[in-house]
């Protein structure tokens, strides 16, 4: 068996934790948001009106983190959320206008990332990297 820090788990676990720490840093020299609230952001651009909850399932958090981000995010007028028009005890989440207006700033601040997250790579490198990063995730979702 291999010592813990020269497995692939444990390199995945550093990288991760640096990559956080690099587009933590990236997005607040943009002046734009905190880490995380792009995933939120990210799940309404592609569609808003999501509930609290699939929100928390979609990005793997539990129901009192996403509150918590919720609320902060819409002190800052990034959202806004609704009750549903059905059911009043659901909450809907929607894009304020900052929260439009933030996506260009974040699309590059996320780019200038992977470019430094992939640099030195070939497109065939970062295909198959990003190919085995999917498996892997799909192993452990099993």
């Amino acid at each position: 068996m291999a010592p813990i820090k020269e497995t692939v788990g444990y390199a995945i676990a550093q990288l991760c934790k640096l990559h956080r720490n690099t587009v933590d840093a990236a997005l607040r020299q943009a002046g734009e948001i905190h880490v995380g609230q792009e995933m939120i952001l990210l799940q309404l651009w592609d569609a808003e009106g999501q509930t609290q909850t699939q929100l928390a399932e979609l990005l793997c958090v539990e129901a009192p983190t996403i509150t918590k981000m919720l609320q902060r995010m819409e002190s800052e007028a990034l959202i806004t959320r609704r009750p549903d028009a059905e059911d009043a005890r659901v909450s809907r989440v929607y894009l304020a206008q900052r929260g439009g207006a933030v996506r260009d700033a974040i699309e590059r601040s996320w780019e200038d990332v992977e470019q430094r997250l992939t640099r030195g790579m070939t497109t065939e490198e970062r295909l198959l990297f990003r190919r085995l990063l999917l498996q892997a995730r799909t192993n452990l979702a099993e």
